[in-house]
């Protein structure tokens, strides 16, 4: 009886082991993933001017960050026939250290649907603001069963433009001499002779500010006209490169491009583009597209996405478009190498209208708030400082 027990121990032993190793190789064996590469690297990126006005070198503005995504199975070979599903959610609310774009803080920058027969999948985006992106990914098999599907959220964080700590002790050292000067010159003797309500120098200073407040909003009122007023002048002369009505036909296909002809800032826009043959009007999906957004203001690229339609023939995206101005979307088709089909490649073209949204009073409170406590305190040590030499001046007097 004591043999069977000892048996019984030992193979309930061996039975455990071999379900820890089982359990333990599992766990450390590699799994199904998703990688990301950027070109440039990300610590190079720099967010979107609010005006856009930041030139290279070459003439052109900053291109838009390409993000290379590879999905890879357990053995680290490429997925085959996968579908992607993309998006793109920007930082969450700075409300004490707010961005150029604060209506664009806790959006949804990009919602994409792409199949990529080789398992990669390319596009390029703008980031419009500083922090860290969430970059959710899912992959699923185009076959039914293929593999299993992957779940994947990657970060990106994007530094703040340089410039701007540059200029930020500019602006710092600007207020603090004026505070500094108007509490130097208001803690000085001075009379007030009768009739007047306040002394000499201090009516100087008060007038010298609101002079140069009245000229402050002189110049923005100027810029802002003379902003519309080129604005109005340029849309008569600039003619469409192409038919925008959002369809055209070529070679006996037929290429439409659908979706919202209005959007607002901080809001996606929704657009698909579909390719038929024009007699059968059944789908064609041996074709590559090319899909760009192009600010119209000032013609920099906000997004760029090159991949195949599925098997309807359609390729469907939302993006957000944050600059507050008209943009074009172009949607630019051609044959796939071992297409049996061949023609030459031609494009879609549909024009949308941007509501800018202004940055909520919340916000610009807090900036103005910064900007008259360092005004305050530039004056508050003028102030101090002017006292206290006229103090040590009374008190040499009084000894000598």
């Amino acid at each position: 009886m004591s043999k069977i027990k000892w048996l019984v121990l030992v193979v309930a032993t061996c039975l455990i082991s071999v379900l820890c190793y089982t359990v333990i190789s599992f766990s450390q064996s590699p799994q199904a993933s998703v990688s990301l590469t950027t070109e440039p690297s990300i610590a190079q990126a720099m967010p979107l001017e609010a005006e856009a006005t930041k030139y290279l070198g070459s003439g052109q503005y900053h291109p838009p960050v390409q993000l290379k995504f590879q999905a890879r199975d357990t053995t680290g070979a490429p997925l085959q026939k996968a579908r992607f599903h993309l998006q793109i959610l920007t930082p969450v609310p700075t409300p004490w250290f707010t961005t150029d774009f604060p209506i664009v803080e806790g959006t949804k920058l990009l919602d994409l649907t792409g199949d990529a027969p080789t398992g990669a999948f390319q596009l390029q985006q703008v980031f419009p603001i500083r922090g860290t992106y969430q970059l959710q990914v899912a992959v699923m098999p185009i076959v039914a069963n293929a593999f299993a599907p992957i779940e994947q959220t990657l970060t990106l964080t994007v530094p703040e433009n340089p410039l701007k700590f540059r200029y930020f002790p500019i602006v710092l050292g600007v207020l603090l001499t004026i505070g500094f000067g108007g509490g130097w010159i208001i803690g000085g003797r001075q009379g007030i002779q009768s009739g007047e309500i306040a002394p000499l120098r201090v009516r100087l200073l008060l007038s010298g500010v609101t002079v140069l407040a009245i000229v402050a909003l002189l110049f923005f009122d100027v810029s802002a006209e003379l902003g519309q007023s080129h604005a109005g002048m340029a849309m008569p002369e600039a003619a469409p490169p192409a038919d925008t009505s959002g369809l055209i036909q070529s070679q006996g296909l037929k290429l439409a491009l659908t979706g919202d002809d209005q959007t607002a800032v901080g809001q996606l826009a929704s657009f698909q583009a579909k390719l038929l043959d024009r007699q059968t009007n059944q789908p064609v999906n041996d074709a590559i597209f090319a899909v760009k957004a192009t600010q119209l203001e000032n013609n920099w690229v906000a997004f760029a996405y090159q991949g195949v339609p599925d098997t309807t023939g359609s390729l469907t995206w939302q993006e957000q478009l944050f600059d507050g101005a008209s943009h074009k979307i172009e949607v630019a088709v051609s044959p796939s190498p071992n297409s049996s089909r061949q023609f030459k490649p031609f494009q879609v073209t549909k024009e949308i209208e941007v509501e800018g949204i202004a940055p909520p009073i919340a916000v610009r409170l807090v900036g103005l708030l910064y900007f008259t406590g360092v005004l305050v305190l530039g004056l508050l040590a003028g102030l101090w400082l002017q006292r206290r030499r006229l103090r040590f001046s009374d008190l040499r007097t009084a000894s000598v």
